[in-house]
């Protein structure tokens, strides 16, 4: 991360020096739409606080279902509708992996984890259009259901008719 703050700096610096009233005006641009997309971010942060709440034996109860395809459909919806970074989602699906939670359904939870994004709609609709993001969030959430169904079938759990 601290190359990209140098390189950014650097670029800066090299953008001042062939065009300083260019730069100060794409600096006040950027400024401007980052003013306008703070308040949603942070609502967005408050959302995710929220849901990171959630207690690690909630989860491990809607994912270790009986019914393996239960247990997917659970983790496609629960995925979906959390948010958390990935060195927070990996870790638990390490845990997961440890309480004999199937990788199918690992698979599907972090996977819609990190595709879909029920909770950052309102931010993404600013900015793709509520068509766009009900288009990506279906779209991702099929994609999601066919890589945990590979999963499955790699991992032994799923047998090919």
């Amino acid at each position: 991360m601290t190359g990209l703050y140098i390189a950014t700096g650097i670029a800066l610096l090299v953008s001042l020096f062939f065009d300083k009233s260019k730069t100060k005006s794409g600096l006040k641009k950027g400024w401007v739409k980052f003013s306008k997309t703070l308040p949603s971010y942070l609502k967005l942060l408050m959302i995710i606080s929220l849901v990171l709440l959630l207690s690690e034996d909630l989860i491990i109860t809607y994912l270790a279902q009986d019914n393996i395809f239960l247990g997917l459909l659970s983790s496609l919806i629960l995925g979906s509708l959390t948010m958390m970074p990935g060195f927070i989602a990996y870790p638990l699906a390490n845990i997961l992996v440890g309480r004999g939670v199937p990788y199918m359904v690992i698979a599907g939870f972090v996977t819609s984890l990190m595709l879909v994004g029920v909770v950052t709609y309102p931010l993404e609709k600013e900015y793709l259009g509520i068509k766009a993001t009900i288009l990506r969030n279906i779209m991702s959430f099929v994609v999601a259901a066919l890589i945990a169904i590979i999963a499955g079938i790699a991992y032994g759990e799923v047998f090919m008719i």
